[in-house]
């Protein structure tokens, strides 16, 4: 790793990043190179490379540079390294994967004034981000970061803003869910899921999950009311609610008929399993968005007129005011995500082959030194 550094005529000497005092200063530290995970084609996890001499790009005004602690290695993550949105990302390989990120800030944009240099962050770049957050150094955008509650570790946050953050734009943004209200969660037992019922509960809704049976428990205690295994045979039958609003984190056709009967008229019906990547894909963009716009126009036509409900894709999406939400919910103890593996940035492919192979169920976490 490489490294310039400027310093304002008031420093008679230059220092470290863990030095400096928590407060917006001249003084600037400029990473030239560092290591990264890239991804030079797509394949399985073995298609990775750790990489020492990858170069920084300058920041614009209103990025930061974070020196990397900890990422969380999400499924987007593992279908990305896969070929997953591959009509998008082909023409612009090398990547570097990851999404969530926790650490400290390094450098600041010109017209950057919520962050300082030294404080410790985290956060969740865009689904479409090339440069992602497997490097000791990442950029973000400012409004892409939150400052880290110092209750929570390095490990624990990064392992929370991408799927928290999901989970918002679909209850929050789309379905506007409001207290008192009833929500079910298709597949609660996910990094989306939990999130989302976690929201839901702070929200003041009653809220309903499906989802394995060793997830119950851990459903329960984050306040859910009901959580059904989804094994169940007759799982229609033992959750007796009509819903105001679903969120289905697992989009496959029998999870959709499940949402779509259970929802009250004028609910909202939101699935993460949207077709446009997929079809963009199999038949380039020119012809796969386009179809797969025709198909979400007659899905909704269809369940507006036969069931009286909205239906909706829902995607990630960078929100500022999500991400202070989450914070302060995280600081109050309200919104948690657990880590079931710790791993070296150095065993990156060991991760994603847990991932893969379903090794590891629960989150995953990088570490960097």
């Amino acid at each position: 790793m490489r490294m310039l550094f400027r310093r304002n005529a008031a420093f008679g000497a230059a220092h470290s990043i863990s030095s400096l005092p928590n407060k917006r200063i001249d003084y600037r530290c400029i990473v030239t190179t560092c290591r990264a995970v890239l991804l030079p084609r797509f394949g399985g996890p073995e298609v990775l490379e750790l990489r020492n001499d990858i170069i920084v790009p300058d920041l614009k005004p209103n990025e930061v540079l974070v020196r990397t602690r900890a990422v969380s290695v999400n499924p987007l993550d593992t279908r990305m390294r896969a070929g997953y949105g591959k009509s998008i990302f082909q023409p612009l390989l090398p990547l570097i994967l990851g999404r969530d990120i926790s650490g400290e800030v390094a450098a600041i944009g010109s017209s950057v004034h919520s962050l300082h240099i030294g404080q410790e962050v985290f956060g969740a770049l865009h689904p479409t981000a090339i440069r992602g957050t497997y490097t000791d150094y990442a950029v973000l955008p400012e409004n892409e970061l939150a400052l880290k509650p110092e209750s929570v570790s390095h490990v624990e946050a990064s392992a929370i803003p991408f799927a928290a953050l999901t989970a918002w734009r679909a209850l929050k943004s789309t379905a506007r869910i409001a207290k008192g209200q009833n929500i079910l969660v298709i597949g609660g037992g996910g990094a989306v899921g939990f999130s989302a019922i976690q929201l839901a509960v702070a929200a003041g809704c009653h809220v309903s999950t499906t989802c394995g049976g060793e997830s119950i428990d851990r459903i329960l205690e984050a306040g859910a009311e009901q959580a059904v295994d989804y094994t169940s045979l007759d799982i229609e039958t033992k959750i007796e609610k009509q819903f105001d609003a679903v969120l289905d984190t697992i989009g496959v056709r029998e999870t959709e008929r499940l949402g779509i009967n259970l929802l009250k008229r004028g609910g909202k019906y939101m699935t993460l399993q949207g077709e446009a990547a997929s079809l963009s894909d199999s038949y380039g963009l020119v012809f796969g968005l386009p179809a797969a716009t025709a198909i979400l126009l007659k899905k909704q036509m269809q369940y507006r007129y036969s069931h009286g409900i909205d239906y909706y894709w829902t995607y990630m999406r960078a929100d500022d005011e999500g991400l202070a939400e989450i914070r302060k919910l995280m600081e109050a103890g309200k919104l948690k995500m657990e880590v079931e593996k710790i791993l070296p940035i150095t065993e990156v492919k060991q991760a994603h082959e847990d991932k893969d192979k379903r090794r590891v169920i629960g989150k995953v976490v990088l570490e960097f030194d």
